[in-house]
């Protein structure tokens, strides 16, 4: 009877895990979220790109996330003033490269 148990404890955990799965993160990309942000301002000239993560897009917590020239990527709030300054930065700059290479 044993044997015919292991199957059934199997698909069962199988069912469970696909269950709790969208619940994990697996349906809405919410391993792309930011768990916690850093209220310590990053240097602005290690960072060369950011984007936005929102609620709307299934995430806990809205952030933006800065990519580093290292390509590490560092979650920060997206009201704080700095991060604000940071973002002015680089749309300037990436305004600038249009330009020029137009």
């Amino acid at each position: 009877m044993a044997r015919h148990m292991a199957p059934l404890l199997a698909l069962s955990l199988l069912v469970l895990w696909a269950s709790l799965a969208p619940a994990l993160g697996g349906a809405n990309d919410a391993e792309d979220c930011c768990l916690s942000v850093t209220l310590r301002p990053i240097p602005g000239n290690i960072v060369k790109a950011f984007r936005y993560l929102f609620i709307t897009d299934g995430c806990r917590v809205p952030a933006v996330v800065f990519t580093t020239l290292r390509g590490h990527q560092l979650c920060a709030p997206p009201e704080q003033p700095w991060v604000q300054r940071i973002i002015r930065r680089l749309k300037k700059s990436f305004a600038k490269g249009q330009r020029h290479s137009s």
